[in-house]
Order: C-alpha cells, then structure tokens, then sequence
C-alpha cells in the first residue's frame, strides 16, 4: 500500500488541530479527509473508507467514544485502524476508548515527526490485517497457522493448541489491545472455567516461551502483542 493511495480521517473540533497534523500528514504523503464531529466522522468514513481514523474525544454533536462504536458496526470498516488523540490522559477515558473498539491513544499535544512516525505504525497494523495468508512473520518470530508451528530465531517452538490460538490472534494486529472477552470468545471453546484468570495463565506461559516483551497488559481492558 502505497502512501499515496493510503488515506486518513482526522476529526477534531479545534481548527488548528485539523489545520496542523492535517499539514504534516498531507507534506508525508498520505490523503487527508477532515471532520469536525463524530457525526460527520461517520459520514465521510463510510464515503472515503479510511485506512486510519484519528479521533478526538470530547466533540460537539457526537463524541469520539460514540462515535468510535457506531464506526465499529460499520462491516466495510472492520479493518479501519481507529486510534484517539486528546488531551485527556486519564485511565478511565482510555479505557473507555479501548471498549468502544479502539485500537491506540495518543494523547495532544504531540510533536509532528512523533505523530508521523505513530502514524506508520499504526498503518502497518492496517496491512499485517490485509492479507490472509497462513504465514505471518513478525521480526525474529514466524507463526504458521496451517501447520501450528512456531518458530523463533530458527528454532521451533511448539504450544498447545489454546495458547497457539491466542498468540496468533494477537499478532494478527501487532498494538491492537484485545478485550479479554473477546479473548475469551475466540480461544476458549467450551473452557470457561475461571475466565479471564485462563488467559493470564496463558499469557504468563506465553510471555515464558516467546519473550515478556512481545505481551503488554492494558490494565482493565486486555492485552496487545508488542514487535
């Protein structure tokens, strides 16, 4: 995917904001469509279908968070990377955003070559989830989920079949914070004894045979798989 054929949705209802991260974005390359609220955020998505929305907050009409689960609902959209920028770097609105369906936050004011590179970031996220080949590389780390295979640094690492499933899930969108029900419905089956204290087991022996650093907690959400 090239930058040029790669858009972005920005709404926010501050004017300079639109007017600043639209300018770096647009000098990188990438189409730029604007919004001032949530209503219209929906509206132009469901026209331009975005590769990436990023999305304010606290707006008039319709707030980033509302906004956020009405683009969810959306099938032509499933694959959209939705990430929050705004001022407010509490836990409970990040929460709030990750529950919505979320993918990222990043909090303003930020420096435009940081957004920039956080932008690219999270559009690689958009292609790792385009393709659907069998095979996924992720640095050092490949997942063969035809075969159940893990390979590590050229060595094979085998995991039982729940633990395969729930590594492979979340390197399917390396970042995206998955919610621990939607854990839980994917790789539980009928294995609902205990909940998500299942998926900390999981995780645990995960983070023992691939690496501490490929999984990261959300504290209250879920977790997300770290290249």
């Amino acid at each position: 995917m090239k930058k040029k054929d790669t858009k972005i949705l920005l709404v926010d209802d501050e004017p300079d904001i639109l007017e600043i991260v639209g300018y770096n974005l647009s000098n990188e390359g990438y189409q730029v469509f604007t919004a001032k609220n949530g209503k219209e955020a929906i509206l132009k998505a469901e026209k331009h279908l975005p590769h990436l929305i990023i999305l304010d907050v606290m707006m008039p009409v319709m707030d980033g968070v509302e906004a956020c689960e009405k683009l969810r609902e959306i099938p032509t959209l499933s694959e959209t990377v939705i990430t929050f920028l705004t001022a407010r770097g509490e836990d409970y609105s990040q929460v709030a955003g990750f529950e919505a369906g979320a993918d990222d936050y990043i909090t303003k004011p930020i420096k435009p070559k940081l957004l920039v590179s956080k932008v690219k970031a999270l559009l690689r996220r958009f292609k790792a989830s385009e393709g659907t080949s069998e095979l996924l590389t992720l640095g050092n780390l490949t997942i063969n989920r035809e075969e159940y295979k893990i390979i590590k640094d050229d060595k094979v690492i085998n995991l039982p079949r729940k633990e395969f499933e729930l590594l492979a899930l979340l390197a399917s969108k390396p970042g995206k914070v998955f919610k621990r029900e939607d854990i839980l419905n994917h790789v539980g089956g009928n294995d609902v004894v205990g909940g998500g204290r299942t998926i900390d087991v999981h995780i645990r022996k995960l983070r023992e045979k691939i690496g501490d650093e490929s999984f990261q907690t959300v504290k209250g959400v879920g977790y997300k798989f770290v290249v």
